[in-house]
C-alpha cells in the first residue's frame, strides 16, 4: 500500500517592507539581482511588494524510492520552534541545462552528489523545493531552508559543497537571501 500523496502547494515569495521575515543579507551569486527588500512576506498577506516570486511543490523528479525513504525517516518538518533562521535560494539553470535529456541531468545529479550532500545536513538544515520554470517566472526553483542559528555554519559549508559541484556549473542565475524570524 502505497501512502497518498499530498496536493502541490502553490506559495508566493513576497519581498516587500513588511512580511513574517525579515532579511539579514541578500547576496547575488549569479546573474541578475531583484531590488533590495527588508523583508520577506511567506504568510500570505497582502502587504505590498517590490517583486513577487511564485512557485509549487511537486515530486520528487531525481530522488529514488529507496532515497525517499530515507528523506521521509530522518528530514525535519518546516515550522519548528527552534528554526528562528531560514534562506531563499531563488536558482535558473542555463539553456545548456535544459537542453540535455532527462537521464542526462540525472547523471549529472547524481555525480554532483547532491542528494548525498543534503543528507549530510539533515535534520538541522530543512528545506522544501518549489518549481517555478512551468509558472514562466524568472527563477527554475526556489528553495526554502530553516534552520536553527547554531546550524547556520553547517548550512554555509552544504552551500560551498553545493555550489562546487559539476551541476552548480549550469546555474546562471542564484540570488542567496538569509532570513530571520520576523515576530
Amino acid at each position: 500500500m502505497t501512502s497518498a500523496v499530498p496536493p502541490p502547494l502553490r506559495l508566493q515569495f513576497r519581498g516587500g517592507d513588511a512580511g513574517n521575515w525579515r532579511v539579514r543579507r541578500q547576496l547575488t551569486i549569479a546573474g541578475e539581482s531583484l531590488p533590495e527588500v527588508a523583508h520577506l512576506d511567506t504568510a500570505g498577506t497582502a502587504s505590498p511588494a517590490r517583486w513577487i516570486l511564485t512557485g509549487f511543490t511537486s515530486n520528487l523528479r531525481y530522488t529514488a524510492a529507496t532515497e525517499r525513504q530515507v528523506l521521509a525517516g530522518i528530514q525535519a518538518p518546516l515550522g519548528r520552534p527552534e528554526a528562528r533562521l531560514a534562506a531563499l535560494l531563488p536558482i535558473r539553470k542555463s539553456p545548456r541545462w535544459w537542453a540535455l535529456a532527462q537521464d542526462e541531468r540525472l547523471a549529472i545529479y547524481r555525480r554532483s552528489q547532491h542528494y548525498a550532500i543534503g543528507l549530510d545536513y539533515l535534520p538541522a538544515i530543512a528545506r522544501r523545493l518549489f518549481h517555478s520554470r512551468d509558472l514562466g517566472e524568472p527563477f527554475d526553483f526556489l528553495t526554502w531552508f530553516e534552520f536553527a542559528a547554531a546550524d547556520e555554519t553547517a548550512f554555509d559549508h552544504m552551500l560551498d559543497r553545493l555550489r562546487a559541484s559539476e551541476e552548480w556549473q549550469y546555474v546562471d542565475r542564484e540570488i542567496d537571501y538569509r532570513l530571520a524570524a520576523a515576530a
